[in-house]
């Protein structure tokens, strides 16, 4: 896992190689992995590391890359392309994808 990529398909491909290979999404409960079913609320994962990149026309295209790791051993990534505030994600889970600099 490197510190940065120069692009999203980049960083997905060696974080796969790297054993990162579930594909996550955000719902109204929480992180789902629908290829095992299972949802995770926020106390069941940890955000390892997270990767920003913006758009190549519009910065304001930003997208979010989380590496995350779960409580039952999933390791997976999560992208969000709008920003975990756009839809009805539960406010915990909105905490643990916070980015603070």
């Amino acid at each position: 896992m490197k510190n940065s990529y120069s692009t999203l398909t980049e960083a997905i491909s060696d974080l796969k190689k790297s054993g990162f290979t579930e594909d996550l999404n955000l719902c109204e409960e929480g992180i789902e992995n629908k290829k095992l079913k299972r949802i995770h609320c926020s106390k069941d994962f940890n955000v390892v590391k997270y990767y920003r990149f913006e758009g190549m026309s519009n910065p304001a295209d930003n997208m979010v890359l989380y590496v995350i790791e779960t409580s039952d051993g999933d390791k997976g990534l999560l992208i969000d392309a709008y920003g975990a505030y756009s839809g009805n994600i539960p406010k915990d889970i909105i905490d643990k994808l916070r980015i603070v600099r």
